[in-house]
């Protein structure tokens, strides 16, 4: 990616879904700003409670040519009508994701700070790579997805690239130039007015 490229943005669902009000909010995110993917991340629902929020969140999505995918849950993407799979186990699913759904299903790969398993997942067949978390997060082991990882990606691997995890607009601001996407959830949804924070966060790409 050169400097002259604008990241894109990718926007993950939040754990829970109220399916009285979060579509309406969606639609309001979709409709406010470009986004370039949307991830389902329900951890711990039930599949029906998958199906159910899915069903609604997919129509909303590819009526404005979004494409939408599921975390982890490669069996569910064809019998749900999605367009592909985030794993979250760096390459170890990637050829089996790929097997299972086909050329044209999107397969990404989270692949925490480890630059050799974004090598990997990339040789496996991944469509993209998520390093993170970028931020500090209580969650995970503490290590941080540096700006270091990002610029070499960006000058050696032509693979997208998204950073994840933690971001604000000074990690945006910093990591614009050398990333391809940013996955944007808790930061906006834990906002008063989600759109505006999105609209906060992607002004700080420059």
């Amino acid at each position: 990616m050169t400097d002259a490229e604008v990241p894109q943005i990718y926007l993950i669902t939040p754990p829970v879904i109220d399916l009285d009000a979060f579509p309406e909010l969606l639609a309001r995110m979709l409709d406010s700003h470009p986004i370039a993917c949307l991830r389902l991340n329900l951890p711990g629902a039930a599949e029906d409670d998958t199906a159910r929020a899915t069903d609604t969140l997919r129509e909303l999505a590819h009526a404005r040519d979004v494409p939408i995918v599921i975390d982890s849950h490669i069996l569910l993407v064809e019998r749900l009508g999605l367009d592909g799979v985030h794993l979250g186990d760096a390459s170890r699913s990637v050829r089996k994701a790929r097997k299972a759904l086909g050329s044209e299903a999107i397969v990404g790969a989270w692949c925490g700070t480890s630059r050799h398993d974004g090598l990997s997942a990339g040789e496996a067949g991944a469509d993209y790579v998520a390093f993170g978390p970028v931020g500090q997060t209580g969650l995970g082991d503490g290590n941080r997805a540096e700006a270091d990882l990002f610029e070499w990606w960006s000058q050696m691997i032509e693979l997208p690239v998204v950073a994840e995890g933690a971001l604000d607009a000074g990690l945006i601001r910093d990591l614009a130039p050398v990333t391809d996407f940013f996955a944007l959830g808790p930061e906006v949804w834990s906002a008063d007015d989600p759109v505006a924070e999105m609209g906060r966060l992607i002004a700080a790409m420059g």
